[in-house]
């Protein structure tokens, strides 16, 4: 079959699942799986709408803030061979698909700016429908969307190929690098290369991360000498472990959201003094003042807002804030709703739609029982007996965690209809 064939069977298969009626071919997992996420949020399969773009201030906010600028050399210079004597571009988005960088020649640039494919626009699927930069932030996966594979007919004459860039000091999402053009000519190994170019810039920051740490770990070593005998570390910024002295050594130390100099309340260490250095922080600890015995009592799940996701814990020992990943504040508002609790296969099915996945729900319930081994109990997964839990939601439970794409919580934001 050969590229125009191909691209008439994706139509064909697109105009009968819009129909209701039985496709020629099944349209690939990922697709399909996307296809049904726009029905359940009634996306408009004629347009794509990516919102007003970012003023330029908030532009520049996000970019600073995003790590991927400093990998943004090596991911121009890995596509330019691509990009520069071709109508596709390279774009760089945060993990609210918000477009950040885009490089390309003038033509590429200027057929993108006719699907608003340009920087400070929305490309989510809850923005763009299925694409490849929503799409690839949804599943978490490198995705490539072909033509009529794209859910709005407005994106049919494109080809789209995306991948997810984590960071890896704590395997939080960063974005997506894409690399989009004509559908006509789009070589099919793109996918493959953009995949091993957002491996290289996790490599990258992977090895930044090291050598900041060798600096702080430098800055560190005359500060603990100094100290004798007394319990302290060196972390950086993310709670990565730099030096310690007195104590046995941990990888890293979870940061409360409100953590800064001066006395801080840190669960697994008690109450400790916290003061700046180059890079990261040094904390001692109070010895007069070790972790209460006592569990913490209530814990305030707050998902009030677009980008407010987190945990308020709180007992007899003090209490302390916890910023949470957009997975960690799935899982965790789903314990909040089933206090019974839920076995892996269930939050397997609540939040990928398959049972099967329980070894990715395993290790995500490990790295959060990591910051809440006081609050949570497992087999099954739930809130610990005795430990009150109250959620703040938003005013609109349509608006309830907006990026998640898991079956559970598109069901909390649109329960059916009696």
């Amino acid at each position: 079959m050969d590229s125009a064939q191909a691209t008439r069977l994706l139509h064909e298969i697109r105009d009968a699942v819009l129909a209701g009626e039985r496709p020629p071919v099944a349209p690939r997992p990922v697709i399909d799986a996307s296809w049904r996420r726009m029905f359940r949020m009634g996306a408009d399969p004629e347009r794509h709408d990516c919102g007003a773009l970012l003023e330029q201030d908030e532009l520049e906010h996000r970019r600073r803030a995003s790590a991927l600028g400093q990998v943004l050399r090596t991911l121009v210079g890995s596509l330019s061979e691509i990009i520069e004597p071709s109508l596709q571009i390279m774009v760089v988005t945060d993990a609210d698909g918000r477009v950040l960088w885009r490089r390309g020649s003038l033509g590429g640039l200027r057929q993108s700016n006719g699907i608003r494919l340009e920087e400070g626009a929305a490309w989510s699927e809850h923005s763009a429908g299925t694409n490849a930069i929503g799409t690839a932030l949804a599943v978490r996966r490198p995705v490539r969307v072909h033509s009529a594979e794209h859910f709005a007919h407005t994106l049919h004459t494109w080809t789209c190929a995306a991948s997810p860039v984590h960071d890896p000091r704590d395997g939080r999402l960063l974005g997506v690098v894409d690399v989009s053009g004509p559908a006509a000519g789009f070589h099919p190994m793109t996918l493959a290369l953009v995949t091993s170019i957002a491996r290289l810039a996790e490599s990258e920051l992977r090895e930044r991360h090291g050598r900041a740490i060798e600096r702080l770990r430098s800055v560190a070593a005359p500060i603990l000498c100094r100290l004798g005998r007394a319990r302290a570390l060196v972390v950086d910024t993310h709670g990565w472990t730099a030096a310690v002295t007195g104590m046995a050594p941990v990888d890293r130390l979870p940061l409360p959201k409100s953590f800064g100099a001066g006395p801080v309340l840190l669960p697994s260490l008690g109450l400790c003094t916290v003061e700046p250095l180059p890079g990261g922080w040094l904390v001692r600890v109070d010895e007069e003042h070790r972790p209460a015995p006592d569990a913490p009592s209530r814990v305030v799940l707050d998902l009030s807002g677009p980008r407010r996701r987190s945990i308020a814990v709180s007992g007899s020992a003090g209490s302390w804030t916890q910023e949470l990943s957009p997975r960690h504040a799935e899982l965790l508002y789903l314990l909040a709703v089933h206090r019974n609790g839920r076995s892996a296969a269930e939050l397997a099915a609540d939040v990928f739609g398959d049972p099967t996945r329980t070894v990715t729900v395993r290790a995500e319930m490990s790295r959060v029982r990591r910051h809440l081994s006081g609050v949570l109990a497992h087999r099954p997964y739930r809130f610990s007996e005795g430990v009150e839990v109250a959620v703040v939601g938003p005013e609109d439970p349509a608006d309830l965690l907006p990026r998640s794409t898991a079956p559970a919580i598109l069901s909390a934001r649109y329960p059916p209809r009696a």
